[in-house]
C-alpha cells in the first residue's frame, strides 16, 4: 500500500504513527499550494532572491540552483525552503503576470485562452461552430480595421481568400434566411462572378470579369438585334410598323419576333438604334421615314429621321438613334413611312437593334 495519495501525492497518516500532526500539516501544505493553483511567472530559471511565502511558480526549462532538475514543476515558497509539485495532466494554472490560463497536457504548459488560441478545431462566437462550419459568429456588427502606424502597423489592410486550384471555388455566399441570393468570387475558374438567384439552386451571372484581360461582361444585360428576311411593302402617307421576324442574338428574349417589337424586362434606361434601306417600288421619287414608338403610339423624341430626294434602291439608308427610360412591359416598334410614292424596306439590311445601359 502507497503511503502517498495518487493524483496529489499528499501524504497518509499511517497506522500507529508518532506526531501525526506532521504529516497531516504537510497535506495540508500540499493542498494549499495546489487547489485554485495561480501562479506568478512561468519564465523563470532561478529561485527569485526574496520570495514571500506561499510564492508559486512554474519553472522554466533550464533550471538552476534550488529549481535544478525542476523543469516545469510547481515551485511552492513555504516555511523558508522551496517545495517541488511535479505537475499532471490536465492541472491548470493561472499565470498573474500575463493574465494567461494554462493546461498541463502531460509534456508542457499550453494556454488556453484568447490571447494563446492556435491551431483550434472549432471556434463559435455567439453561436455553436460544427463541421461544416469550423469558424461560426452570430452577432450584429463586425469590424477589420488596420493597425496605425503610430501603433507600429503599416495603416494598410488585406482580408486574404485563397483556393487551391483554379478549378475550385472561392467566393462569399449571401443568405436571406439561410436561402442563397448571391455570389461573388472566384467559381469553377480565376475569372470574378456575381451571381444572383431567387430560389438559392437556379443562378444566374450579372456580372463577369475574365481575370486574364480585364474585359468586363454582363451575360444578362438585356440586348438584341433584330432584322427582316423579307421586303417590307409600306404604302403611301401611313406609319407601318417594320415586320422584323429574325434576330442575330436576343438576351432574355426581350425582342418578340412575333410581334415585332422589344419589351422591356426591367426598368431602366435603353439605347435603341435601326437601319432602314430603301427599295424602290414604282418611283424613286418616293420620300421615305423612319421613327421608333413606345407601346405602340408614341413617336420616341429623337428617333425621328427622314430623305427626301431621289433615292437610289438598294443605297439609300436612313439611320436612327436615341435612348429612352422604360418601365418593365414596355414596348419600342421600329415604324417607316412613304409620301409621294410607296416602296420597300429592304430585307437583311433593314434592322433594330437596342441593349440596357442603366
Amino acid at each position: 500500500m502507497s503511503d502517498v495519495t495518487t493524483h496529489l501525492m499528499l501524504p497518509y497518516i499511517l497506522a500507529a504513527q508518532a506526531q501525526k500532526h506532521v504529516t497531516h500539516n504537510e497535506a495540508l501544505r500540499i493542498l494549499d499550494g495546489l487547489v485554485q493553483l495561480s501562479v506568478l511567472d512561468r519564465d523563470l530559471t532561478a529561485p527569485p532572491g526574496s520570495p514571500t511565502d506561499g510564492d508559486r511558480y512554474i519553472v522554466a526549462s533550464g533550471a538552476t540552483g534550488d529549481w535544478a532538475g525542476w523543469d516545469l514543476n510547481v515551485a511552492l515558497w513555504t516555511d523558508g525552503a522551496w517545495l517541488r509539485l511535479p505537475p499532471r495532466n490536465g492541472w491548470r494554472a493561472w499565470v498573474e503576470d500575463e493574465g494567461l490560463l494554462l493546461v498541463y497536457d502531460g509534456a508542457s504548459w499550453i494556454g488556453t485562452t484568447p490571447a494563446a488560441l492556435q491551431n483550434m478545431a472549432l471556434l463559435g462566437v455567439g453561436t455553436t461552430a460544427d463541421a461544416s462550419n469550423p469558424f461560426s459568429a452570430k452577432l450584429n456588427a463586425a469590424l477589420w480595421t488596420a493597425k496605425t502606424v503610430a501603433e507600429g502597423g503599416t495603416g494598410d489592410l488585406f482580408y486574404t481568400m485563397n483556393k487551391e486550384a483554379a478549378a475550385d471555388d472561392l467566393g462569399l455566399t449571401l443568405q436571406t434566411g439561410f436561402v442563397t441570393k448571391a455570389l461573388v468570387g472566384l467559381f469553377g475558374s480565376d475569372r470574378f462572378r456575381l451571381a444572383v438567384s431567387a430560389d438559392g439552386s437556379t443562378f444566374f451571372d450579372g456580372l463577369c470579369v475574365d481575370n486574364a484581360t480585364g474585359v468586363v461582361d454582363q451575360p444578362r444585360l438585356p440586348r438584341f438585334k433584330a432584322y427582316t428576311n423579307y421586303d417590307n411593302y409600306v404604302g403611301v402617307g401611313a406609319w407601318t410598323k417594320i415586320g422584323l421576324n429574325n434576330t442575330d442574338y436576343n438576351d432574355q428574349g426581350a425582342f418578340d419576333a412575333a410581334n415585332n417589337h422589344f419589351v422591356a424586362p426591367v426598368d431602366g434606361t435603353y439605347l435603341f438604334g435601326a437601319t432602314l434601306l430603301y427599295k424602290v417600288n414604282s418611283s424613286t421619287t418616293a420620300r421615305m421615314r423612319g421613327r421608333l414608338v413606345l407601346n405602340g403610339t408614341t413617336e420616341i423624341r429623337g428617333s425621328f429621321g427622314e430623305i427626301s430626294a431621289t433615292h437610289v434602291s438598294l443605297a439609300t439608308t436612313i439611320w436612327l438613334q436615341t435612348m429612352v427610360p422604360l418601365t418593365a412591359g414596355d414596348t419600342v416598334e421600329l415604324q417607316g413611312y412613304f409620301r409621294v410614292a410607296d416602296g420597300y424596306f429592304a430585307a437583311d439590311h433593314t434592322s433594330f437593334w437596342g441593349c440596357k445601359i442603366g
